[in-house]
């Protein structure tokens, strides 16, 4: 049995997604932030699926320690791993309104939860990913939920100190997925991890969208194609627009932008 961990799995997307994984009879580990939250999304999910192989994370991804502390446990209850989502996200609009805000670790609060967690997450399981890449049974698969909304990084000021948006702070973070896949993937053999990013779907009916346009269901099935179909195994390094592949902001393909995104990430995410 294939092992997914779906981060933001108690609401929108990632709450559908683990559903829909958890129907096709993988094992699917949910995190999110709330226990109450994690509990009741496990007993719909086994109620609604039959499944039973479901496990509860709860971790605040705004708290680096927490991120380490999550993968950590991951890693030591799954060996394998052959699905992560990084889907756990903040969105433009958050409590608080439009001023800037900060992770536990002094971090700007979207480039922190949207981007910064999911790398950390994603390196600290590799080990995890490998070992179920090598399994003989194709790749493991690496999914990073991005966004169509997208804006060049500015490493002069990545973490937006001057003419603060949430908008902004949104959309680079975003991009800062995309980066993060494409170097993931140069880094990775195809043959035993792939790393994709995807937009899902426009504005589907989540928390972090006021205004719907498209259904929950389109994003499940654009992300769950990356996640498990097989005519995908070993595609990567690539963006997709819903079932599309497209091109995302140039800067992702700036093998610089890359390498400088990454370092800078691997330092301040360093213990």
């Amino acid at each position: 049995m294939s092992t997914a961990l779906v981060t933001g799995a108690t609401d929108g997307l990632g709450r559908a997604l683990a559903r829909d994984l958890a129907g096709r009879g993988l094992e699917v580990l949910l995190h999110g932030r709330d226990d109450a939250r994690g509990e009741e999304t496990l007993e719909e999910i086994r109620r609604e699926t039959g499944n039973e192989a479901l496990s509860w994370y709860r971790a605040d991804l705004a708290d680096l320690a927490q991120v380490r502390d999550l993968a950590d446990r991951v890693a030591a209850d799954h060996p394998r791993l052959h699905v992560l989502v990084n889907n756990a996200g903040i969105g433009a609009d958050v409590p608080g309104g439009g001023v800037r805000q900060e992770s536990a670790d002094g971090h700007e609060l979207r480039f922190a939860v949207n981007y910064l967690a999911g790398h950390l997450l994603t390196r600290r399981l590799l080990p995890s990913l490998r070992a179920a890449g090598a399994d003989g049974e194709g790749p493991a698969r690496v999914v990073m939920v991005s966004s169509a909304g997208q804006a060049a990084l500015d490493f002069d000021d990545l973490m937006l100190t001057r003419g603060y948006s949430g908008w902004r702070a949104y959309t680079q973070s975003k991009l800062a997925q995309i980066l993060d896949a494409v170097d993931l993937a140069d880094e990775l053999d195809p043959a035993v991890v792939t790393a994709t990013a995807l937009h899902p779907a426009t504005y589907m009916p989540t928390k972090i969208v006021p205004s719907p346009i498209s259904t929950i269901a389109e994003g499940v099935e654009a992300t769950a194609r990356l996640a498990v179909a097989p005519e995908l195994a070993g595609v990567t390094g690539r963006y997709f627009n819903g079932l599309r592949e497209a091109r995302p902001d140039p800067q992702a393909l700036d093998p610089d932008a890359r390498a400088r995104l990454r370092r800078i990430a691997d330092e301040l995410t360093r213990p």
